[in-house]
């Protein structure tokens, strides 16, 4: 994995704004994004994973603003864009070209009234490209994502398997080569042999194509398979951020060891899981402290009066735990 971000995310916060009041839905997010690495956002619905995939590219609903923070991208030749400074016309050339996203939602993403040659040429005619052109690349990343080129291209939606319609829409997203991608729960609504043809075909593209990826997901076993690094939310925050072994197998935080301990496991057998207690916190008014205090075992009066910064532990690995060594011993005691 290359050294140089072409994604850099500072202290971004995210609200929306509701009957009772602002929903803290981000808070002071940072990360980087490198060349060719694939980021895993995990967490339980409602953390914010979504929310700040749609900041990354604002394309968040109208009752949503960015508080604060800075997003820079840096384009192939060097040049650094700030995308929240991005005026219409660049945002809407600068979407798909550099940035583009495969939608939370994916079954239902495309426009059942048009043919998938409509939406190629459509996404194409946006930024200037031939329709020949277009096709030629659509017919070759289609190709790609094992599909049947011609059918496919001239197909209507409900024509297609879910399956299918998942790597349409993943082609679709790669026809501009942009260098990042977004994907928002790309495997949710599929069976287990087409999320495994999804994830082959994820991988060999990523490779011979060298784009980047964030992948949202609450699935751990596909965000182990498919990421290089991996970011725990809870609550708006990352609480932990590192290579995916680290996270997985020295896991600091709380939050993501009961997560790990309540995902199933093909060496478990009839071992029962043990299920997170309590429910994620009212973001219109947190608790004080660590925000995961009210559900964790090893919390302490230090948990519930100072909420802990995101800090360096190990080469890499970052979290925002005052207990995390005590966390990482657990963590051992319960993988001997």
């Amino acid at each position: 994995m290359a050294e140089r971000p072409v994604l850099q995310v500072r202290n971004v916060s995210i609200s929306y704004l509701a009957r009772r009041g602002r929903v803290r839905a981000v808070s002071d997010v940072s990360f980087d994004l490198h060349e060719g690495e694939t980021l895993a956002l995990i967490g339980e619905s409602g953390c914010g994973k979504s929310t700040l995939n749609l900041g990354l590219i604002r394309q968040l609903p109208a009752n949503a603003t960015i508080d604060s923070g800075s997003i820079l991208y840096t384009r192939r030749d060097g040049q650094i864009v700030d995308v929240l400074k991005l005026r219409p016309q660049e945002l809407r050339r600068f979407l798909w070209s550099e940035v583009s996203m495969v939608f939370q939602g994916a079954l239902n993403a495309l426009n059942p009234v048009l043919r998938v040659s409509d939406v190629v040429y459509d996404t194409a005619s946006a930024h200037g490209m031939p329709r020949a052109e277009a096709k030629r690349r659509a017919l070759d990343l289609f190709a790609r994502v094992r599909l049947d080129p011609e059918r496919v291209f001239n197909a209507y939606p409900h024509e297609l398997s879910g399956g299918m319609r998942q790597r349409v829409l993943l082609a679709i997203s790669l026809l501009l080569r942009p260098q990042i991608v977004l994907m928002d729960e790309p495997t949710t609504a599929v069976d287990i042999l087409t999320q495994r043809s999804i994830l082959d075909v994820l991988e060999k593209l990523r490779d011979e194509l060298n784009f980047s990826v964030i992948f949202v997901s609450h699935d751990l076993a596909v965000a182990a398979e498919i990421a290089d690094t991996v970011a725990t939310m809870y609550a708006g925050k990352i609480v932990e951020h590192g290579p995916v072994n680290d996270v997985f197998y020295r896991p600091r935080h709380a939050y993501t060891l009961s997560l790990l301990n309540a995902a199933p496991r093909l060496s478990a057998g009839a071992e029962e899981l043990a299920s997170i207690p309590g429910s994620p916190p009212d973001l219109i008014q947190p608790p004080p402290g660590c925000k995961f205090h009210p559900r964790c075992r090893f919390a302490s009066d230090l948990c519930r009066d100072k909420e802990p910064e995101l800090v360096s532990k190990e080469a890499g690995h970052l979290v925002a735990c005052h207990h995390s060594d005590e966390v990482l011993a657990t963590s051992r005691e319960v993988r001997a």
